[in-house]
């Protein structure tokens, strides 16, 4: 089967796009690990499809996600934002319009404030443990963590996917190369996590690197930039609008607190069309 694609990507963390709105494809995990292979596919940090939204759901279009590993996931902040601009390119969303679409996670609004800027409402941040899911009695908004023997400390919360947050010193030692992995794999995540390495620089700006689960690292990820600046804000570190650094690039968290929904906007850029076979 012959089927065009679109690369994307946000401040550098890259996708597939595919238009699955007409037939479903047979995206099953061997096919995508295939497709995502940089050297004999077409190479991507997640493949995202565009799909129509369930019979009587409200949401203008749906779409999956699913990790170059295979796994589907059920949330990615950059590929929503390339999904939308996306749909504005294809003459679906217009400029300012504030849309409704159906994520694996559920419902998630989308604005452009230009072709290549959008703005998302990536819910409430869930705190309590059972929601994430992580093995703790009790929420806090701290949690001590043995990583093979280190004792450290995250905060966590889900953003429709499992997050753990650190805060450290420095994001260039040597030791967040083994905690990344460590704390993706950790046994009191039962579906894993996205593991955040954040530095506070002052009260609204702060640097952020990522391991995400089934990616490894990655020069961006908008949940994580979501989770680490809800952490922080939960804890009383930063203020209610914070630019969160990447790799790639700067994102802006906008999140007043408990009981308001939180948003995340950024860029998102079209590299090139192509067409590939689907491996038999």
């Amino acid at each position: 089967m012959r089927l065009d694609f679109t690369k994307m990507h946000g401040i550098g963390n890259d996708f597939v796009v595919l238009d699955c709105r007409t037939r479903p494809m047979p995206l099953d995990a061997r096919t995508v690990r295939e497709l995502a292979d940089r050297h004999l596919g077409i190479g991507f940090d997640q493949l995202l499809s565009i799909e129509q939204a369930a019979e009587h759901h409200p949401a203008r279009h749906a779409y999956g996600i699913w990790n170059r590993d295979g796994e589907a996931v059920g949330q990615c902040g950059n590929g929503v934002r390339c999904i939308a601009a996306w749909l504005h390119r294809a003459g679906l969303l217009a400029l300012q319009e504030t849309v409704l679409l159906q994520s694996p996670s559920g419902p998630v609004r989308v604005r452009l404030s230009d072709p290549h800027t959008v703005a998302v409402d990536m819910g409430e941040p869930q705190f309590e443990p059972t929601r994430v899911p992580f093995d703790a009695p009790h929420r806090a908004d701290r949690y001590p963590l043995d990583v093979d023997g280190s004792p450290v400390t995250v905060g966590v919360v889900s953003l429709g996917n499992p997050h753990a947050v650190m805060q450290v010193d420095d994001l260039r030692a040597h030791a967040l190369e083994r905690l990344g992995p460590q704390i993706t794999a950790h046994a009191r995540f039962a579906e894993g996590c996205n593991a955040g390495f954040v530095q506070v620089l002052d009260a609204g700006h702060v640097r952020l690197r990522v391991h995400e689960r089934g990616s490894g690292w990655t020069r961006a990820c908008g949940t994580g930039a979501c989770a680490a600046m809800a952490v922080l804000r939960d804890q009383g570190r930063v203020d209610a609008r914070v630019d969160v650094q990447l790799p790639g690039g700067t994102l802006t968290i906008e999140w007043p607190g408990p009981g308001r929904t939180l948003w995340m906007t950024g860029p998102a850029a079209f590299v090139f069309e192509g067409q590939v076979t689907l491996p038999e």
